[in-house]
């Protein structure tokens, strides 16, 4: 098939997602073509089957905002046009999904079909789309795309609580390859993260205040003092330099180490102990799945979808949304005892086969299948 995937390029999930499918359909045979306004950050345009096609926005004076969404509407006409596409599929509602919307009808002028899937994440329901500027153009795309897909079941009935939905919506959860997150020994990496054999506590995110990184080194003061343990923070945003004074006020440099953003993060799970997800609003979870995948326990707060991935007792634990002291038992727990932890590890990755980047891939292949009938 000709596929057309349009998503943010960005380190965020929806992006993450995005080009990870399309990737994995390009291996399939797939024709794939990305479409943003820059090249998405994991994209490898060398693969054959990979096409990317940006999206320049032109600046006149008399735009106080440059008009994004009709350069995306133009160019999405223009690729499906040239390139054949059988399918679109959007990622993140806006403006994707109407942009998709548009273009669609521009198309069928044309004498050209080209069904439109939009695949929802997340804040573009939970936090963006609820916002009174957007909420009609949201629910408006959603009704009019050919089809619906949604990364959790708690995001789906979300959506329906909130928007008046006219069409069923498909649940299809993230995903994650098991070829790139997999337990393997890196000791050099394990050495230099902990060099006198301390328990290695990961988080990654984008630094955000939804994400309450707060909570991670509230939990991290309090655990540390009861076992020999560093703490490993991926990622970067604007709660950083915060969350670094923190550190420096308390003391708690030396043992708690700021990454940045790390490209091969799959190696740092491969040496972790224990994975931390405080999340106050979380769609999904996917960190904490690609730490599972990486046979790595979850401590995590139980907001939203993350209850559909970790597993209270059998994957790891989860707290309230704020209880940074109930996190710092579940996780001394876990860490002080072999046989927990052996078994919550084991149980984390067959979790986490249920959400295999091949089994998820099928289920959109039909989709697209569907929707071109």
């Amino acid at each position: 098939m000709n596929i057309g995937i349009v998503c943010y390029p960005t380190y965020g999930g929806s992006g993450v997602l995005a080009t990870e499918l399309g990737k994995a359909l390009s291996k399939k045979g797939h024709k794939v073509h990305f479409i943003s306004y820059n090249m998405p950050v994991r994209l490898d345009v060398m693969n054959e089957n990979i096409s990317y096609h940006e999206v320049s926005v032109m600046n006149y004076p008399l735009f106080e905002h440059a008009p994004y969404e009709s350069a995306l509407i133009s160019k999405i006409v223009d690729v499906a046009s040239y390139e054949g596409l059988d399918v679109l599929h959007v990622h993140y509602a806006i403006p994707h999904a109407y942009a998709g919307y548009v273009a669609r009808q521009i198309l069928l002028e044309q004498g050209i079909k080209l069904p439109v899937i939009t695949t929802l994440h997340g804040t573009d329901i939970t936090l963006v789309g609820k916002d009174s500027s957007y909420k009609p153009t949201v629910a408006f795309s959603i009704n009019q795309s050919d089809a619906v897909t949604c990364v959790s079941n708690f995001l789906k009935q979300e959506t329906i609580d909130y928007f008046n939905i006219q069409r069923p919506i498909d649940v299809i959860f993230n995903f994650v390859d098991h070829n790139r997150f997999i337990r393997k020994d890196y000791p050099i990496l394990k050495t230099n993260l902990a060099p006198n054999g301390e328990k290695i506590i990961v988080h990654t995110s984008n630094f955000r205040k939804v994400k309450r990184i707060q909570d991670v080194l509230e939990m991290f003061a309090i655990l540390y003092k009861q076992i020999d343990s560093k703490l490993v923070l991926i990622g970067d945003g604007p709660e950083r330099t915060i969350l670094e004074n923190w550190c420096r006020e308390h003391e708690m440099c030396n043992h708690v180490k700021f990454l940045g953003k790390v490209e091969a993060v799959e190696k740092v799970l491969a040496v972790a102990d224990l994975f931390v997800l405080p999340s106050e609003r979380e769609s999904f979870g996917l960190a904490a799945l690609e730490a599972m995948a990486c046979r790595v326990p979850v401590v995590s707060s139980d907001a939203e979808g993350i209850p559909e991935v970790n597993i209270h007792g059998e994957t790891g634990y989860l707290a309230k949304v704020g209880d940074y002291t109930s996190m710092a038992k579940y996780a001394f727990e876990i860490l002080s005892n072999p046989e927990l932890h052996q078994r919550m590890s084991e149980n984390s990755y067959n979790h986490s086969l249920n959400f295999s980047l091949e089994k998820i891939m099928r289920e959109y292949e039909d989709l697209y299948e569907r929707v071109n009938k």
